[in-house]
């Protein structure tokens, strides 16, 4: 997996009447990205359906550093990673593609989620090893200033 998750072209329905993207589509955005990161980890729409388990995102803290306008093209990379053994902890960043400037980030905080009873469960042990290997295999990529929820993981 590729630490840019998403590129999208910003869509005229996604402005509004101040000329920029409207902070719902931001969250849309980041959301497939996270949706495309959670499928690698095989817990995102497929998970959900056939082993009844899924993420919950149950904090968020969102940051908008400079308007994106239509037209624009943005990508999403995941840009921090960890987790627990109940909790996925991660931070995407949107760059204006052409102009290479940070556009906003959102920090998130989810948990693992046994959809039968509803209720928090713990990782599967395979879905373990393939976020330690990511982890592992692109730590040095990863930015863990000013993070809202590091304290959060019980490690």
């Amino acid at each position: 997996m590729s630490l840019i998750l998403k590129t999208e072209k910003i869509k005229k329905e996604w402005t509004d009447y101040n000329g920029h993207m409207n902070v719902a589509y931001y969250i849309h955005i980041f959301d497939i990205a996270a949706d495309i990161m959670l499928d690698n980890f095989k817990m995102a729409g497929d998970s959900a359906k056939k082993n009844k388990k899924s993420t919950f995102v149950v904090e968020t803290h969102t940051t908008y550093n400079k308007e994106v306008k239509l037209g624009d093209e943005v990508e999403v990379k995941l840009t921090y990673l960890d987790h627990d053994k109940k909790r996925i902890h991660y931070k995407v960043s949107m760059f204006n593609k052409e102009k290479k400037y940070l556009a906003a980030t959102t920090e998130v905080l989810s948990l693992y989620i046994d959809l039968n009873q509803r209720k928090v469960t713990e990782f599967d042990s395979e879905k373990v090893i393939i976020m330690d290997e990511f982890i592992k295999k692109n730590s040095t990529e990863f930015n863990s200033e000013a993070l809202i929820f590091a304290n959060k993981l019980k490690k």
